[in-house]
């Protein structure tokens, strides 16, 4: 038995070695079991340390070094014993550390030494290489055959022709803009998806900009606000958020002058409206004070070295006629630019109330970008990114035939956005409605993002999404916009080759029946089999599908709000 006094000269500690427990009686219960490590160091501190301090003098230069060890050894484990938080370090005083750092590394472990080339998430080995290989246009092929399992439920694929052809010159972009808008955008089919600066660095920014200019694409802002980074030449298309960055007053209300400003200048190509994204749907932000620098608080029309709230809800509109009300207001103060909306399909019943409004005011926004729960972010509650939303799919198919079951499809481009690496994951959202797609992740992956995860920890080892001078610095955006350019372009050229394959010369043939996903049977069906298709017009008539009838007769043009409680 070992008996200390705590440093502090409060309490009196007894240590026993763990076989002696299971005998104490009475008020020996107050005696502290040790464990192995503890009998460890204790046998190390009090017997080998000192053994080592006596023979010093006699010692080589390995021996001193030796006795330093296990005097950092001594001290650190008398901290871990009588002044740390943690149960981990008193219990198993200096190993613990080893703990922490296997849990440091343990990401990169796994994902360099452990993880297979397709059980990763959010992208596995094999999108990411691919993305890498097209960045650098280097041979993307595929050796010996997949390595997917294209059994397994869930899989998708496609149906090919043995007519196989070539997709016309003339369908390989989609002009948007309705018949209210004066100065319509001719679109290419994959696009940046919205990320702002404040997300990432300036220089990300720029390479992004840079990249849609020599590619002929465009790049959404991001809620964060059109910056001078973005300039860059390449198309923009400018994200309003509830804070409304770049265009709000000093209370954070909607200003029309500021935002006048800024979308009538030539490079800013449309404005979309964000009500909501998949990786956060109906969740506010706070941009903490030590972020907004005076460069964001210039850029988003803020306070410098204060929070920055980003509310839930927009406070330009709480109808859905409010929303179609702001939309003309956009697109009046914009020169007559393209104005959309993005979400992420959440109460069916509120998409559905929309499109009630539509019918009714005759107010028809020129696109809608559909997200899906899938889309990443920089940083988002867990059980937000989890749980709450639709995926991409699901979420377009049901915008889609919405617009169709109202009559207002032709009138509407649809967006779709969430996790697209490959040119067939153009197509399966094209499948069911999408006219184009935007992507994010990716485009960070072509600039050289490892997944590392760590975007909300300002650290980002690749310089992308951090506000950290030194390391966006490190960027090369004068040699990575390349990258950007030559994945888009073999990523839309691959859809392409698919449609020709399948026997489509035009983007706008595709359909669902074209596309296969496998049941829990193990049979292919259709996708039109899993996702249900409107006809035209259903939802105005007696017999419309069992699958929407219910949220149907929730929606309202007036509120959001269901007619009487809807479930989902």
């Amino acid at each position: 038995m070992l008996t200390l006094l705590d440093l502090t000269g409060v309490k009196k500690y007894n240590f026993i070695s763990v076989d002696l427990a299971d005998n104490l009686q009475g008020d020996e219960k107050d005696f502290i079991v040790m464990t192995l490590m503890q009998k460890t160091f204790w046998f190390i501190t009090l017997i080998i340390f000192p053994l080592f301090v006596y023979f010093y003098p006699d010692l080589n230069r390995w021996g001193h070094f030796v006795t330093y060890l296990l005097a950092i050894y001594a001290v650190v484990g008398l901290h871990d014993i009588f002044f740390s938080k943690h149960t981990l370090n008193r219990l198993y005083p200096v190993a613990a550390y080893i703990r922490y750092g296997l849990e440091f590394i343990r990401p990169e472990i796994h994902q360099y030494f452990i993880a297979s080339n397709t059980d990763e998430l959010p992208f596995n080995r094999e999108q990411r290489s691919l993305v890498y290989r097209r960045a650098k246009s280097l041979d993307d092929t595929q050796p010996f055959g997949t390595e997917m399992n294209i059994n397994q439920e869930g899989w998708y694929s496609a149906m090919h022709s043995m007519a196989a052809t070539t997709v016309k010159e003339d369908t390989k972009r989609i002009l948007i803009g309705g018949s209210e808008c004066k100065k319509p955008y001719s679109a290419a089919r994959l696009n940046i998806s919205a990320m702002s600066f404040g997300a990432l660095s300036a220089h990300a920014i720029m390479a992004l900009n840079m990249a849609a200019k020599m590619g002929n694409f465009y790049h959404n802002t991001g809620e964060g606000g059109y910056s001078p980074h973005h300039k860059q030449g390449g198309d923009i298309v400018w994200q309003i958020g509830t804070g409304y960055f770049g265009c709000r007053t000093k209370d954070g209300n909607f200003d029309p002058e500021s935002f006048q400003a800024s979308a009538i200048l030539e490079q800013v190509k449309m404005i979309e409206i964000k009500i909501s994204q998949g990786a956060k749907p109906s969740h506010g932000g706070v941009l903490p004070a030590a972020k907004v620098t005076e460069e964001i608080a210039r850029i988003r029309l803020v306070e410098a070295h204060k929070d920055v709230i980003s509310p839930p809800n927009h406070k330009a509109y709480s109808t859905p006629e409010g929303l179609l009300e702001f939309v003309v207001q956009l697109r009046e103060l914009s020169s007559g630019k393209p104005v959309g909306f993005k979400l992420c399909i959440g109460l069916k019943h509120e998409f559905m109330a929309i499109c009630k409004a539509m019918l009714k005011t005759k107010i028809y926004p020129d696109f809608i970008t559909v997200d899906g729960a899938e889309g990443g972010t920089g940083a988002a509650p867990v059980e937000y990114s989890n749980r709450l939303g639709l995926p991409c799919i699901e979420g377009i198919n049901f915008v889609h035939n919405c617009l169709v079951g109202t009559g207002l499809r032709d009138k509407i481009k649809i967006i779709g956005s969430g996790k697209t690496a490959t040119g067939f994951a153009i197509i399966e959202k094209m499948a069911v409605g999408a006219d184009l797609v935007n992507a994010a992740r990716t485009m960070m992956f072509s600039l050289g993002c490892i997944q590392s995860q760590s975007c909300n920890t300002n650290k980002c080892p690749t310089g992308i999404a951090t506000q950290d001078p030194k390391r966006g610095g490190s960027l090369d955006y004068q040699r990575r916009h390349k990258h950007v350019a030559n994945f888009q372009q073999h990523t839309v050229q691959s859809m392409f080759d698919l449609l020709g394959a399948m026997g489509v010369d035009d983007p706008e043939k595709i359909s669902a029946h074209i596309l296969w996903r496998r049941d829990d049977d193990g049979n292919n069906k259709r996708f039109d089999e899993f996702f249900p298709q409107l006809k035209p017009l259903e939802l105005l008539g007696d017999n419309i599908h069992k699958d929407y009838v219910h949220y149907w007769n929730k929606a309202s043009a007036e509120t959001f709000k269901a007619k009487q409680p809807a479930t989902a």
